[in-house]
């Protein structure tokens, strides 16, 4: 087993399109597994997804350098056969695919099972292998609608619920959730020889990103509210949970961002010290700085410290951000100067520790993209090989039988 490439000798098939499935299986590549991604003929969906030549689209960059593609159309007998012999030689399989699909395509537990019986199965549903909507496909603003995710950040002014910032939040949870699984099942094969199913709905992702809010106290608050039958959906008053959400953020002044002379910049003191260091900044006091985030029952106790933010505010936009940020950073207050997204290509930072990279896309030209998320003993862990092109690999060249990979270190 290579220290700096651990997963090196590890053969993933991956057949999943869109996000989660392939953000699990680039990270797996990161780590130095051999990934083939099995693609339908034409390509997977996202590389037509807005594309800037035919075939290449950022989308598709995003989430599948470090792979090699391989085309199998599954819905015919000759790529079902072509797919089995390949599963006979692979450590583990990942696809999204509803479990009728996987069924007809030969990717359900059971049939890849029999082809492998070591190998690991990672799936990605919509809704859980169980239940109503077990075999309902579902994407990532459908599953936060679902969830009660997609209103975590409305605004007042929202008309409509809106996905914050159009970020996949469930499909890449899932995926890191997926990664997680994958060595896990890798573990347990090691332990015991024996393959393991890996499952992640979507559903189960929303709900990770939620857990703190999920926890409902019985002795405090009761049973929790249980669904109208007649109306299981229980449409949401959107401008009363905007209010709300508005509300406690206005009353909490250290986890929240400030317009200052030049720009905005945030603050996040999530302990009473922090809360102090950042109020003699400015010489004020706050009774309330143990638990900013209660809203209070007492209007007077509401209005003074909303006045209290009024006042922070007045002083904070009277400076430069670099001002403020030289202040809070001497007391030991957690701060950043709020940027836009492409300020990190030549941030120093970032770029020290390789979390942007450059690849060479042949045909394209520098492509910068994701670094690898891992140090390896104290080192950056170096990232695969460019975005693959379509059907780059054969076949013919990956069969070779049950033993074609034999024990191969990591995880053997």
């Amino acid at each position: 087993m290579s220290a700096e490439r651990p997963l090196e000798g590890i053969r993933v098939l991956e057949y999943a399109q869109y996000v989660a499935g392939p953000f699990a299986g680039m990270l797996l590549a990161d780590l130095g597994a051999e990934v083939i991604k099995v693609e339908p003929p034409g390509g997977e969906a996202y590389r037509h997804l807005d594309p800037f030549a035919p075939g290449e689209s950022r989308y598709f960059y995003a989430l599948n350098r470090g792979k090699r593609s391989l085309v199998l159309d599954l819905r015919t007998e000759e790529g079902r056969r072509e797919s089995q012999a390949l599963i006979r030689t692979a450590d583990l399989v990942l696809h999204n695919f509803p479990p009728p699909r996987a069924r007809a395509f030969g990717l359900d537990w059971e049939t890849v099972r029999s082809l492998n019986p070591r190998i690991v199965l990672c799936t990605v549903t919509a809704f859980g292998p169980e239940g109503p909507l077990a075999n309902r496909p579902a994407y990532d603003l459908v599953v936060q609608a679902f969830s009660g995710l997609l209103l975590t950040g409305a605004h007042p002014e929202d008309r409509l619920p809106v996905r914050a910032g159009g970020i996949p939040i469930v499909d890449l949870t899932a995926g890191l959730l997926l990664a997680v699984g994958a060595l896990a099942g890798l573990l347990h094969r090691q332990a015991t020889g024996d393959g393991l199913h890996v499952e992640v709905p979507l559903l189960a992702a929303a709900l990770a990103v939620q857990l703190q809010d999920l926890v409902w106290v019985e002795a405090l608050q009761g049973p929790p509210p249980a669904l109208d039958p007649e109306r299981p959906a229980g449409p949401p008053d959107l401008r009363r949970r905007a209010e709300e959400v508005a509300l406690r953020l206005s009353l909490n002044p250290y986890y929240r961002c400030y317009e200052a002379q030049d720009g905005y910049l945030a603050v996040a003191c999530l302990n009473r010290r922090q809360r102090e260091a950042m109020l003699r900044v400015f010489g004020f006091q706050d009774p309330a700085l143990e638990d900013p985030d209660k809203v209070p029952e007492d209007p007077a106790e509401r209005q003074r410290r909303q006045e209290l933010v009024r006042a922070l505010e007045e002083r904070i936009a009277s400076r430069p951000v670099a001002f403020w940020l030289e202040q809070f950073e001497a007391r030991g207050v957690p701060c950043a100067p709020v940027r836009d997204l492409r300020a990190l290509y030549q941030d120093p930072q970032a770029r020290a520790n390789r979390l942007l990279a450059l690849l060479q896309q042949p045909g394209v030209g520098p492509v910068w993209v994701l670094g690898s998320l891992w140090r390896l003993n104290g080192q950056p862990n170096p990232i695969g090989s460019s975005i693959p092109s379509l059907g780059g690999l054969a076949a013919v060249s990956l069969s070779g039988g049950e033993d074609h990979y034999g024990d191969r270190g990591a995880f053997s």
